[in-house]
C-alpha cells in the first residue's frame, strides 16, 4: 500500500476532533499510534491492549523485522498475524483502521512516513522504529510523543526518549536530552554481544535454510542470499531471521542469535527488553496525563 493512501482533505466521517471520539462512546477512551511494528513496538502494544487502549500500528509495506514471530509487522505480510493472546490484521485506510478496533485487534497500516496520524488525531505517538535516527516524527504529530532509543531528543524532537540499550538503564525515562548514543554493538547476553547478530554478506534474495526457534551450531549454513551462504556465527537458538524471499542489501541485519539454547520455548512471546520498555511507555502516559 502507498502511504499516501493514508491523506485526505480532512478527517473521514466520523473521525473529527480526537481519535478517541470517533467510535461510539464507550468503545475506547483514547487513541495511541505507534510508528513501527517489529517486535519492541509489538511489546509495546500487547501492554497497552491490556490496559484497554486503542492501538493502530504503521510500518513499510516490505517490513524488515527479524523477530517476525513476536512482530505485528507480518499483518502486513500475511494479512493477519497473532502474538500471544492479540491478533493484529492489515488495513487500507484511517476508516477500516478505526472500525477494526471494534473488533478488539490492532489494525496495522502500511504507512511509512505516518501519514495517517494527522488524520486520526491521536493522544500519543510513540515512534517505536528503531532506525537510530529521526524519521520524520514531530512534538506536534500528538499531545505527548515518545520515541524509543538513539536519533530523538526528548524536549526537543518529542516530549520522552525511552532508553533502549541493555544494561542498568533500559527503559530509561528521559525528559531532557538523548539516549545513549547507537555502539552498533548489541548488549551482552551470556557473554556474547556483535556475534549474536548476523548482517547480510552480499546482496540478494534470502532463501531460508534454518526457522526461527531451530537450535543452530556455529558455521551452519542457516540461510543463503542468493548463492552466497550465510553461517551461524555461535551455537544457540535461532531468534530471528528475515523473511524468506525479503531482498536485502549487503551489511543489513538479517539474523538474531541467542546463546542460551533454553530461550528456545520464548521464541513466541514478547521478550524480557520488550516488557520492560513498553512499562516505561505506560509509564509516561499513566504520568502525564494521556491515560486515566
Amino acid at each position: 500500500m502507498e502511504s499516501g493512501r493514508c491523506q485526505g482533505p480532512g478527517a473521514p466521517d466520523g473521525l473529527s476532533g480526537s481519535g478517541r471520539q470517533s467510535v461510539e462512546e464507550g468503545v475506547f477512551s483514547m487513541l495511541v499510534i505507534i510508528r513501527g511494528a517489529g517486535d519492541l513496538a509489538t511489546g509495546i502494544a500487547l501492554r497497552l491492549k491490556r490496559a484497554h487502549i486503542s492501538v493502530i500500528m504503521t510500518d513499510i509495506p516490505a517490513p524488515t523485522a527479524i523477530r517476525r514471530t513476536v512482530a505485528f509487522s507480518q499483518a502486513i505480510v500475511l494479512g493477519e498475524t497473532k502474538v500471544e493472546d492479540v491478533t493484529a490484521r492489515r488495513v487500507e485506510t484511517p476508516e477500516a483502521a478505526m472500525a477494526l478496533l471494534q473488533e478488539n485487534v490492532v489494525p496495522v497500516l502500511a504507512d511509512p512516513e505516518g501519514a495517517c496520524i494527522s488524520i486520526l488525531k491521536p493522544d500519543a505517538v510513540v515512534d517505536a522504529i528503531l532506525a537510530k535516527k529521526n524519521l520524520g516524527t514531530t512534538r506536534d504529530m500528538a499531545p505527548k510523543t515518545i520515541a524509543l532509543g538513539p536519533g530523538f531528543e526528548a524536549g526537543k524532537d518529542v516530549d520522552f526518549v525511552i532508553e533502549t540499550q541493555r544494561g542498568h538503564d533500559l527503559a530509561r525515562i528521559i525528559s531532557k536530552g538523548p539516549a545513549t548514543p547507537n555502539t552498533g554493538v548489541p548488549g551482552i547476553i551470556a557473554g556474547y554481544g556483535k556475534e549474536r547478530v548476523i548482517h547480510s554478506p552480499a546482496a540478494g534474495i534470502m532463501h531460508n535454510r534454518s526457522r526461527i526457534g531451530d537450535i543452530v551450531e556455529k558455521d551452519q549454513i542457516i540461510a543463503m542470499v542468493d548463492e552466497m551462504p550465510v553461517y551461524a556465527s555461535l551455537t544457540g537458538v535461532l531468534r530471528g531471521i528475515i523473511r524468506d524471499g525479503h531482498k536485502v542489501p549487503k551489511g543489513m541485519k538479517i539474523a538474531d542469535i541467542d546463546p542460551r539454547k533454553e530461550q528456545k520455548k520464548n521464541c513466541n512471546t514478547i521478550s524480557d527488553k520488550a516488557r520492560c520498555i513498553a512499562g516505561s511507555v505506560v509509564e509516561v502516559l499513566m504520568v502525564n496525563g494521556v491515560l486515566p
